[in-house]
């Protein structure tokens, strides 16, 4: 009998739709008049899923009694005595009844495709046993059931069933997947945005790898020998030419057919000079490979070929793209000639880094001869061979004719000291021509054979010969310092227009400038040191230096012995390691200097520019708040003023009820009065920069019964875990934070309860600044706020629609958000789903802050409680941690 298939539809999280799916393929296949049945199939409360079982024949389920409880598990025996062509078996990875035939149901499923019943089944992420550790870190619910990987991947189909997080949250909002009373908890638990987006990553990534199997199994069975590479890091070196955008979009294809990678543009800017460059080619080609998703680079080095390997060795490059031109062949011949062009080079010398030539019709230097820059080691000591050398050869060719003409033979010689000296410059050139003038002495200088000279004309040609080469030598070494000199100027000149564009695009921070100065002078380390006092100490090694800025690594010995420091003025130094400069450079680095003191007084400039600007602000508040309180406290001083006054009438009286509505008036308007001077109190204080918090460890539940004071009863469900980690806060401040906010989501939402929630210690995940944050969720099911108007609701003064300005002067969120920050937290609004408004605070974490876990059903205890009052945390399930194994 032919084994079953077995199909599995696999999900990122509970309420995806996998039974909903499973549901509508068994009724494709029913369609097509297959015998299906189900075996086993939970609708979880949701009236879709239990729509769909409609039609389909249900086999019997079997009562199991277990430590005096009944449960319901699959008949197994009764799906093989029905023997169906298709069986729907849900839930994969769940664990049997002790007593059943199989511990797991995967085994139970094994038998069906045994018995040749084809099974479609579902399981979720978190199941997978290869996952379990990093889906429990980021839901902080560790799984209880869970199944093999290798069992999962023996399924013949595995079918994603996808959705995005934002849906899946819309969904649950919609009372789609849970029930009302468990949806807000489950949306600030597990079902979290940043858990749902982790978890479809790796249900993604986890199925690429199968399709990888797969695609390697056909390889095997094909003979395909040829397999994918890893991850890559492809550097494209850019000469300045036109050709670099072929080069860039080359590199991006090559690095699009592997599994994630970096792309990286160097432009190698050598001191051959940049005659070629474009400025324009380059600033597009940045932005080009910025669009890209890579990262542009110039290096500066005297030969390309090296800069660029030295630059793609330092980055750990895998492959190198280059370019050259179909339009330069005779120049490439000459290249290969003088030792080889830059592309050559870079292929010969690259060693385990694969190097692309890309063929391109544009002009550029990338793979064009290499040019005589300077008189390096390698042409002096051939200058020094020519000058023993040539002057042999020629006389040699002399001696061929048997007129032994004194100037004939000068002139001869005299090319050829010329020719040393266009090679190995001013020494080699000097020695051919005292060498020379021997050989014409001995050779051709009457009397012939030894060094006497008897004619004195002949004296004075080899004077004049001596005098010229000496003189051709001088000219050619000047010559190619001075292209050396200008060369190097014109590559500074680049650079310095690198740093003019930059600052022009505002992208010139202290960061950026080192980051740079890390390419163009080829060092590992780039600090910025500025000295908080004692300006006139002035050298390096002075204590009281401070780090501005780093880029790469920081000398050990900080400002003591570092090999380059730059005096920017009397208070700050540029110093950089890893090699010494030579003194060319210098001046371009004094040029890094002058950029980096502007970026100081730049940032300077702006700090002063947000001092003024709160000045403004402050400044704007306050005559807010004389309007206010010439204005809205007008209100309830007018109905304090005309209660007292019909009181104190001796010719009115009044009943008993009326006197008490009276009073009662008094009160309610002298609380209105309390707190809307409270708030303006707040206010002021928070635009003066006057709020000082008392921070302490603090506990959420212990500041929400004077928080929530004066609430109607019944209006505010509160749902925190018991085990919510404490937090770095002024008690007083958080509860008129939370205060405010809840007042505001009772008055603008009066139709709907207000939830507070709060995630369990470890399992919000929440961080401030990259270090973990307690989180408190205060929703409404209210009209909620439009996106654009959100920034505008903090900001004081502000109220929703036409809400009356009786109920207030519209500065409760604003001081919720002005305590909240001045406690280093944040208070932020996002919409809830299915409609409303979701207030999120957030806090630093107390040092020490217990983070555990209780188990893996229950997830932390919660409690839950419509009333004010909070003695104790009362311990009930948070609906996401027990829904999250479904």
């Amino acid at each position: 009998m032919a084994r079953g298939t077995l199909r599995i539809f696999l999900g990122a999280a509970p309420g995806v739709g996998k039974t909903y799916a499973m549901l509508e393929e068994a009724h494709r296949l029913s369609r097509r008049g297959e015998d299906v049945v189900v075996a086993w199939a939970l609708d979880h409360g949701r009236s879709d899923t239990s729509a769909l079982l409609e039609g389909l024949e249900v086999v019997p389920t079997k009562h199991l009694a277990y430590r005096g409880t009944e449960f319901v598990e699959m008949d197994l025996d009764a799906v093989l005595a029905r023997a169906p062509g298709t069986s729907v078996v849900d839930e994969y990875a769940h664990s049997n009844i002790p007593g059943s035939r199989h511990a797991k149901r995967w085994e139970d499923i094994d038998e069906l495709l045994d018995a040749g019943i084809n099974v479609l089944s579902t399981v979720n992420i978190q199941h997978l046993a290869s996952l379990g550790d990093v889906v429990s870190a980021i839901t902080n619910v560790r799984q209880a059931e869970t199944v093999p990987d290798d069992i999962v991947r023996r399924a013949d189909q595995i079918h994603l069933v996808d959705i995005s997080p934002e849906l899946l949250r819309q969904r649950l909002g919609d009372g789609k997947i849970y029930s009302g009373d468990k949806i807000d908890a489950a949306l600030t638990n597990y079902f979290r945005l940043g858990n749902l987006t982790a978890l479809r990553e790796l249900a993604l990534l986890w199925l690429a790898d199968r399709v990888d199997e797969g695609l390697a199994r056909y390889r095997a069975e094909q003979g395909i020998e040829a397999t994918w590479p890893a991850r890559e890091r492809i550097v494209v070196g850019l000469t300045g030419g036109p050709e670099g955008e072929i080069l860039i979009r080359r590199g991006a294809r090559i690095l699009n057919r592997v599994n994630g990678g970096d792309l990286l543009a160097v432009h190698v800017r050598a001191a051959d000079g940049v005659a070629g460059e474009s400025p324009q080619a380059l600033e597009a080609q940045r932005r080009l490979i910025l669009d890209l998703g890579g990262s542009y680079h110039v290096v500066t080095g005297e030969d390309p070929a090296d800069a660029l390997l030295d630059f793609a060795r330092s980055v750990n490059a895998t492959q190198i793209v280059v370019g050259i031109s179909r339009h330069k062949r005779l120049a490439g011949l000459l290249g290969s000639l003088l030792g080889g062009g830059t592309g050559t080079r870079v292929v010969r010398d690259s060693g385990d880094i694969d190097v692309h030539m890309v063929s391109h019709p544009l002009g550029g230097r990338g793979a064009g001869p290499r040019r005589q820059r300077d008189l390096g080691r390698i042409r002096v000591a051939a200058g020094f061979v020519l000058s023993v050398v040539l002057p042999v050869l020629l006389q040699m060719l002399l001696s061929l004719n048997p007129d032994r003409n004194v100037a004939t033979a000068a002139l001869i010689q005299l090319a050829g000291s010329v020719a040393v000296a266009l090679v190995g410059g001013l020494w080699p050139a000097v020695l051919a021509a005292l060498w020379s003038s021997l050989l014409v002495n001995y050779f051709s200088t009457p009397p012939l054979g030894n060094l006497t000279i008897s004619d004195p004309q002949n004296l004075l040609a080899l004077l004049v010969f001596v005098g010229v080469s000496a003189a051709v030598a001088v000219v050619v070494d000047l010559s190619a310092r001075r292209s050396k000199e200008a060369s190097r100027a014109r590559a500074e000149a680049a650079t310095l227009g690198d740093l003019t564009r930059s600052a022009g695009r505002a992208e010139d921070t202290l960061k950026g400038l080192l980051d740079q100065a890390l390419d163009v002078f080829q060092v590992s380390g780039a600090v910025l040191y500025s000295s908080a006092g004692n300006p006139g100490t002035g050298g390096a090694g002075k204590a009281g230096w401070r780090l501005v800025a780093q880029a790469g690594t920081v000398p050990s010995a900080g400002l003591d012995g570092a090999e380059n420091i730059e005096e920017i003025d009397s208070t700050t130094r540029l110093v950089l390691s890893g090699r010494t400069l030579p003194a060319s450079d210098r001046r371009l680095l004094g040029a890094f200097g002058v950029h980096l003191a502007a970026q100081l007084e730049r940032q300077q400039l702006a700090a002063s520019r947000r001092d003024v600007v709160r000045l403004a602000e402050g400044n704007t508040m306050r005559t807010a708040i004389l309007r206010a309180v010439s204005h809205d406290l007008r209100t309830p001083l007018a109905g304090i003023k005309l209660a007292v006054g019909g009181l104190r009438q001796p010719d009115v009286h009044y009943t008993d009820e009326e006197e008490q509505e009276l009073l009662a008036t008094i009160d309610e308007c002298s609380d209105r009065l309390d707190a809307l001077v409270g708030n303006l109190l707040d206010m002021s204080r928070i635009t003066s920069d006057s709020v000082n918090p008392l921070i302490r460890p603090a506990r959420w539940y212990d500041v929400m019964p004077a928080a929530l004071q004066g609430i109607p009863a019944g209006r505010v469900r509160i749902e925190l875990p018991g085990n919510m980690p404490e937090v770095e806060a002024d008690a007083g401040m958080l509860e008129r934070v939370i205060a405010n906010i809840v007042e505001n989501a009772v008055k603008y939402a009066p139709d709907s309860d207000v939830v507070i929630v709060g995630a369990a210690g470890g399992l919000s995940h929440a961080t401030l600044g990259g270090q973990p944050a307690g989180e408190l969720r205060i929703i409404d099911h209210g009209q909620g706020v439009p996106a654009e108007s959100v920034v505008r609701m903090f900001q004081p003064f502000q109220r929703l629609d036409d809400v009356p300005q009786a109920t207030g002067v519209g500065l409760g969120l604003a001081v919720a958000k002005g305590f909240t920050e001045a406690m280093g937290g944040t208070l932020t609004a996002e919409g809830t789903p299915a409609g409303g408004l979701t207030m999120v605070i957030r806090l630093p974490l107390s040092p020490g802050a217990a983070f555990h876990q209780t188990g893996a059903q229950t997830g932390g205890q919660t409690r839950r409680q419509a009333q004010p009052a909070l003695p104790r945390p009362l311990n009930t399930q948070p609906a996401s941690a027990t829904e999250a194994t479904q």
